[in-house]
């Protein structure tokens, strides 16, 4: 075995042996190579003469660049941007996204959790985790609805097994707890690895857990840790901050089974890419937490290397334009001003959503899933055909939405104008209506 390799895992190992159990066997492998890079680095310190070891392009002390590239990136010199980004990612934004984490899910309260690494996206975030933590038939709990890649990432790519809770009661008033607890605790009486994805604000049904919600299911994962199965919780953040509700949970559940247990493994997988409305940028970031009675520092430095190396793998290293336009957005002093503006106007759509839906008339042709949060909202057709329906809106009206399913209809409200609100849901109305005639 590589020496690198076999010092991250002694390291791992010394820290809390059971977040090493919890590896895939590519995961135990991983590593981040000392080759080139780390000589190229040794070189920009101390070649004061000439230093020939990066392989990119230099004209005098700057990075040879195209004119035709440059004259449409204002304000950035192109050293800032050309050259390629660290695999772990620019070092002054993994620093500033930890800040705002902690900021963000002030229960956290100083806990120490790794420094973020940078991701090509969420879904990018997602394809690590199942590289890092997924073997051949492993567990992943995941509720009945759920965004589509999980299957694509987990299982035609990792072949892991999902096992689906309910989402919701058959009433549609409240998340499925019970059902979740009961997956959960089924399945780690069987194996001795589970892994969970916590997906909220929810995609596609645009639910956030409550504060009282959030509280028990990471009791529930606490518990079940802590009699004896190793748990990896990835927390999907992808919409964090959308939150509508008064009593909508606001912290991510990263903050509440971080560090809780030294069986279980808490990532957090986020970015900018709806947070920042940056859908192209694709920079996200991954952070761990974990508990263990020694010091676990030395165990988080060990995961970002093996990211990283996974990162170097795969894609080498994400877009360093990206992270430095990002960078510089966050330390406007107008962001967060800016982002609130955002908020207000997603957030009058979905409210908006909900005054119209309260009208009775839509009552027999459609039942409501909860949502409170992110981008998305979803019916449940009691009669017709959700991609009839789907395909008759798009065919006769000029309407797209997404069918998931035989009975579900998703509106991404995150792209409807407020204005839209209602002409929306009754032609939706009226497309059933038709189907209904026959």
């Amino acid at each position: 075995m590589n020496a690198i390799v076999e010092e991250l895992n002694k390291t791992i190992k010394g820290s809390n042996p059971h977040i090493y159990e919890m590896l895939s066997d590519m995961g135990k492998a991983l590593f981040f190579p000392k080759g080139i890079l780390s000589q190229s680095a040794e070189a920009k310190v101390k070649a004061d003469k000439i230093n020939a070891t990066i392989g990119i392009a230099k004209e005098g002390d700057s990075v040879l660049s195209l004119s035709s590239i440059t004259r449409y990136i204002k304000d950035i010199e192109p050293d800032d941007y050309l050259p390629y980004a660290s695999s772990f990612g620019v070092p002054a934004l993994r620093e500033k996204w930890k800040t705002n984490l902690y900021e963000k899910n002030p229960s956290l309260d100083n806990l120490g959790v790794s420094l973020p690494v940078v991701t090509s996206g969420i879904t990018h975030g997602v394809s690590l985790v199942s590289d890092m933590w997924v073997n051949k038939g492993d567990v992943i709990v995941l509720p009945d609805m759920m965004w589509g890649n999980y299957n694509m990432t987990f299982c035609v790519r990792n072949s892991a097994r999902i096992v689906h809770y309910k989402s919701y009661d058959e009433n549609l008033t409240k998340f499925n707890i019970d059902s979740f607890e009961s997956v959960i605790r089924h399945q780690a009486e069987e194996n001795k690895k589970i892994i969970t994805v916590l997906n909220f604000p929810h995609n596609p049904s645009g639910y956030t857990l409550s504060k009282s919600e959030a509280r028990r299911v990471a009791a529930i994962l606490i518990d079940v840790a802590r009699k004896g199965t190793n748990v990896v919780a990835v927390c999907d953040d992808a919409y964090f901050g959308l939150f509508f509700e008064e009593e909508t949970s606001k912290e991510s559940l990263f903050a509440k089974i971080a560090g809780k247990d030294k069986r279980l493994l808490a990532v957090k997988l986020d970015g900018a890419t709806k947070e920042d409305y940056v859908w192209g940028f694709r920079i996200g970031f991954v952070t761990y937490a974990i508990g263990g009675d020694k010091d676990i520092i030395p165990a988080l430095g060990a995961l970002e290397q093996k990211t990283a190396g996974c990162i170097r793998g795969n894609i080498s290293n994400c877009s360093h334009l990206g992270q430095t336009i990002l960078l510089k957005s966050m330390c406007d002093d107008n962001y967060d001003l800016l982002k609130q503006e955002k908020f207000n106007l997603l957030k009058h759509r979905a409210l908006e959503i909900k005054r119209v839906l309260k009208d009775p008339k839509y009552d027999d042709a459609f039942d409501v899933y909860p949502f409170n949060s992110g981008y998305f909202m979803c019916v449940r057709l009691k009669e017709v055909n959700a991609e009839q329906l789907r395909l008759h809106l798009l065919g006769n009206y000029g309407v797209g939405l997404i069918s998931i399913g035989e009975k579900n209809i998703r509106v991404a409200f995150s792209c409807l104008e407020e204005k839209d609100v209602k002409n929306l849901f009754d032609i939706i109305l009226s497309g059933i209506n038709d189907l209904r005639k026959g």
